[in-house]
């Protein structure tokens, strides 16, 4: 939900100036112990402390995730239907999963408007969903509206660490493929995913994506069956990046709908969600007071302006690190100092990417870091901070809570890296439902679009999502707010060239 996606072992966007045509790596290859997360293998040089009452309620499922070392992928669980079609970390969780449910439930009204308008036409009979996302209580959401409005799905993570295990628990009691739990190894991550692609007597024909992960290993690895889908709504930076790559390279066989572009989820989920997550997630994982605090932000797009808002609004001290010259000029207008990141980097007590770029952050930034500054990720890439530069024998790592950890240079500095350097705001607290629901509004629409339409109207190429859908997304969110619309007469509509029922600006318009 945010921005760049997850990069993880077959290097699916770890690089992202081009595409791999080599098969797809085995999982079974790419990591062999499956105990470890795939983000630190313990040695030496790491050192744990035990988690503190605090840290271990300020996420659901930070301790849930914690509560036994058997790998889910060993143990033998089925639902009171008897069904073992899943694989999450303790079917037993389920209750607790459905509460978490109908909390969300409750505060996304536009996905459960769209569910009881569609439930009686059934739009999305016939079709076999593919889906890798986050599996939040928010999505599960989605994906009892997808199945209300008549698909059949099959889900996995698409970031090893932002799941929720009750609400994966809940899914597969109520009869969901769901293989997914919070602390995935990488040779997990991607056996989830094919569990949910290669099933017999099971033809996936539409893929949800966030990040590109699904697409990405059914093409290379079930080419076949990847020329039989109908298509591909993706929602990240980087799983549209990488779709366009592909049709460049006419390598992409079957209409893709980009939805990540669409107004109601740049503006909405990158700004208005970020602009309150980054603070939840900073104030959930270092209890850290805002005001007077120096800190530089790498990135004024979406997130990096509504990260700016609220950190500047609390009493932060904000910089801005920009390579546009249109979005340094718009941080500048809006009050924020534009410098290199070397100019402040041994003075800010915080640096927040949001870039969608890789090594933003190095260890020779984090070398010249003040001890106790906070280091995180708010782009929706793992490759922004350059992690792996801190695995080094002259470190120590020191867990201190759930998705905390002091990094200890040999002269006792320190700096507190949140979620390994991966999505602060979906590993260390929540996203606000209502903004979700307008995200899930839209994702469900662009499924509906794609499986519906009929032959010859989309190629195989990246499309936008329609400007009268993303009207219609806003408007089922509307009555929440007891909002009002103005409604055009026959002569104002025909004095703008316009239809009075919409859509009521150019694609070309820049809200």
């Amino acid at each position: 939900m945010s921005e760049v996606a997850e990069n993880h072992a077959l290097g699916t966007k770890s690089d992202l100036a081009g595409v791999s045509d080599s098969p797809i790596t085995d999982p079974a290859s790419v990591v062999k112990d499956t105990k470890t997360s795939g983000a630190l293998k313990k040695s030496s040089r790491y050192r744990t402390r035990s988690l503190s009452a605090s840290s271990t309620d300020s996420y659901s499922s930070s301790s849930s995730s914690q509560e036994d070392d058997v790998s889910p992928r060993e143990k033998v669980q089925k639902n009171s239907k008897g069904s073992s079609d899943f694989c999450v970390r303790n079917i037993n969780q389920f209750e607790f999963g459905r509460r978490e449910i109908e909390i969300a439930e409750q505060e996304m009204p536009g996905i459960m408007a769209l569910r009881r308008r569609a439930s009686d036409d059934k739009p999305l009979r016939n079709a076999k969903i593919v889906g890798c996302t986050h599996i939040n209580a928010q999505t599960a959401v989605l994906i009892e509206t997808l199945a209300a409005l008549g698909a059949s799905v099959r889900w996995a993570a698409c970031n090893i660490y932002s799941t929720q295990n009750e609400v994966a628990a809940a899914l597969a009691e109520s009869g969901f493929p769901v293989f997914a739990w919070r602390g995935e190894t990488e040779e997990d991550f991607w056996w989830c995913i094919d569990k949910c692609v290669n099933v017999e007597n099971w033809q996936p024909n539409m893929i949800l994506d966030d990040g590109g992960d699904a697409t990405h290993l059914m093409l290379k690895k079930y080419p076949a069956m990847f020329k039989m889908i109908k298509g591909i709504v993706e929602e990240s930076v980087t799983g549209v990046h990488r779709l366009y790559q592909l049709s460049k390279a006419g390598k992409l066989t079957v209409p893709a709908m980009n939805v990540n572009d669409s107004v109601t989820k740049t503006k909405f989920d990158n700004l208005y969600s970020c602009r309150e997550s980054i603070l939840d997630s900073l104030k959930r994982s270092t209890d850290i007071m805002f005001g007077g605090k120096q800190v530089v932000i790498c990135g004024y797009g979406e997130v990096g302006k509504g990260c700016s808002q609220a950190l500047k609004g609390l009493g932060c001290i904000v910089y801005i690190t920009e390579i546009d010259p249109i979005c340094a000029l718009q941080a500048s207008m809006d009050g924020f100092r534009v410098v290199k990141l070397n100019e402040v980097i041994r003075t800010v007590d915080v640096v927040i990417t949001a870039t969608g770029n890789k090594n933003v952050v190095t260890r020779e930034h984090m070398d010249k870091m003040k001890n106790g500054c906070i280091v995180c990720n708010m782009g929706h890439s793992n490759t922004e901070i350059d992690v792996n530069s801190l695995r080094t024998p002259d470190l120590t790592w020191e867990k201190v809570r759930s998705q905390v950890d002091h990094v200890i240079w040999p002269d006792g500095k320190r700096i507190i890296l949140l979620a390994e350097g991966r999505l602060v705001n979906l590993s260390c607290s929540s996203l606000p439902s209502f903004v979700v629901s307008i995200t899930s509004a839209t994702q469900a629409l662009a499924l509906i679009e794609l499986f519906n339409a009929p032959p010859g109207r989309y190629k195989s190429d990246v499309y936008l999502l329609p400007k009268k859908m993303d009207e219609y997304v806003a408007s089922l969110h509307l009555p929440t707010f007891d909002a009002h619309l103005t409604e055009l007469s026959d002569e104002q509509a025909k004095y703008m060239g316009l239809n009075k029922a919409g859509p009521f600006k150019p694609n070309y318009y820049r809200y």
